[in-house]
């Protein structure tokens, strides 16, 4: 016979069915699938990845033979690495700036009283769901250098050689990380939205009996509270700028002279795993991505003690 102590409230079928243990395999009958496609999709290839980095085979594929930090070793040598990590740097910084931007556009939609919001949310969102690579054909014409309508404006405005945006360095990665910007607004707008929707509009109306401006509003309010959402498209933004290709390589096309002087790291990789069928090599420019990657976002994760805050 169980005995139950005095102030023991929960019977001994209870306090068996509260243990977390108690229910089997069932939690990992519903997570089991999750975790396979998790473990197949991303671990494995990011596995076979190092291993492929630290092997040399032939040009199918073959005969792989270990020769370990080789590969590490010729890419460092490559003179186009520190070229690649800039632009790819370069690219990341600037389009971060679409988060500030997106913060600024998700505010004044959601502004009380405003007519057409969901046009405007609609406006801004179709862009991200187009294919880049169609869109970026738009954007060169507008960038071209003899008739974009980019320079047909420098020229209205006196200057007489504006410069070939797609073909010198430096310009076309910043070409390019606008296009990143004005791309992106639209998903950042909508995160931004739903995080404006949950903040508590007692608050505003108390700052406003406090005689706050809309400015103070905004600068007091909004932003510290929108920090969390913010921070999240910070991690989000950075991460796809360290994935910069597809549009990269549609803006300059295989024939810019200066296609070899703008490449990113995905670029790299792409020259070294598919043109020139080094694998090795490419494998390794994966895995120095993937460690810029985790540093960066490391950074962002410790810097986001001091500045998110979180209700």
């Amino acid at each position: 016979m169980a005995v139950v102590r005095s102030g023991d409230t929960k019977s001994p079928s209870s306090r068996r069915h509260s243990n977390p243990m108690s229910v089997g395999a069932w939690p990992l009958l519903f997570i089991g699938p999750l975790l396979l496609g998790v473990m197949l999709f991303y671990y494995y290839p990011i596995f076979g990845n190092f291993w492929t980095s630290l092997t040399k085979a032939n040009a199918f594929g073959g005969d792989p033979k270990f020769v370990g930090l080789e590969n590490y070793a010729e890419l460092l040598a490559r003179p186009a690495l520190p070229s690649a990590i800039v632009n790819t740097l370069i690219y990341t910084g600037i389009v971060l700036l679409a988060v500030p931007i997106s913060v600024g556009i998700a505010s004044l939609m959601e502004l009380p009283g405003l007519k057409g919001r969901t046009f405007y949310r609609i406006a801004f969102f179709m862009p991200y769901l187009a294919m880049p690579v169609a869109i970026v054909q738009v954007w060169r014409l507008f960038y071209n250098g003899t008739f974009g309508i980019l320079n047909q404006i420098l020229r209205a405005f006196g200057v007489e050689n504006p410069p070939f945006w797609l073909s010198t360095p430096g310009l076309n990665i910043l070409a390019t990380a606008v296009f990143g910007i004005w791309a992106s607004i639209g998903f950042n707008v909508i995160i931004l939205s739903a995080g404006l929707k949950s903040i508590p509009k007692e608050l505003y109306e108390a700052a406003s009996i406090d005689g706050a401006s809309a400015w103070h509003q905004f600068k007091s309010i909004t932003v510290p509270l929108l920090t969390p959402s913010i921070f999240f498209l910070m991690i989000m933004q950075a991460i796809g700028g360290f994935q910069l290709f597809d549009s990269l390589y549609a803006m300059l096309g295989p024939s810019n002279p200066a296609a070899d002087q703008s490449r990113s790291l995905v670029s790299l990789f792409y020259q070294e795993a598919f043109v020139t069928q080094n694998r090795g090599v490419g494998a390794a420019v994966t895995i120095l991505i993937l460690a810029l990657v985790g540093i960066v976002t490391a950074i962002q994760f410790w810097g986001q003690k001091k500045w998110v805050h979180y209700v």
